[in-house]
């Protein structure tokens, strides 16, 4: 008989997997007063490009309304700031940092093939998904 739970679920799963990785995260970051989706929006900033609301929101996975909300205007394109360069670079050691914590606890080449896998999911669902917007960006 299969398995009835909710760690059956592989949505379920994906979704525990998130928070614990993001806790981790989210630990790291705090050091500089900056949550995950900040971090998030920093670092896709951080490539130097002004990027509209709408592919700024898909690319850091959060609805466009929250989005404006931590951007705190209603922007054509959003740069990142000189300041923010800086504050991005600090975000990426401490990223880097517990990246290299969860390869500890899970084994580097277990991360990797798990991180290859996970890109591979989301590829292949945004191709069979012809109904559902992408949310990917377009510079990715």
């Amino acid at each position: 008989m299969p398995e009835t739970t909710l760690r059956s679920h592989l949505a379920y799963l994906l979704s525990a997997a998130e928070q614990a990785v993001n806790r981790g995260l989210a630990a790291a970051l705090a050091t500089e007063g900056v949550t995950v989706e900040q971090w998030r929006i920093l670092r896709a900033l951080s490539d130097g490009h002004g990027h509209s609301m709408g592919d700024l929101a898909a690319a850091v996975l959060m609805p466009h309304p929250t989005l404006t909300k931590a951007v705190d205007r209603r922007r054509v394109a959003v740069f990142l700031a000189d300041r923010g360069g800086d504050l991005v670079r600090r975000l990426d050691a401490q990223a880097e940092e517990h990246h290299r914590r969860v390869e500890a606890a899970y084994g580097p080449q277990r991360t990797e093939r798990l991180m290859r896998e996970l890109a591979r999911l989301v590829d292949s669902l945004d191709r069979s998904t012809v109904d559902l917007p992408a949310r990917r960006p377009p510079w990715s």
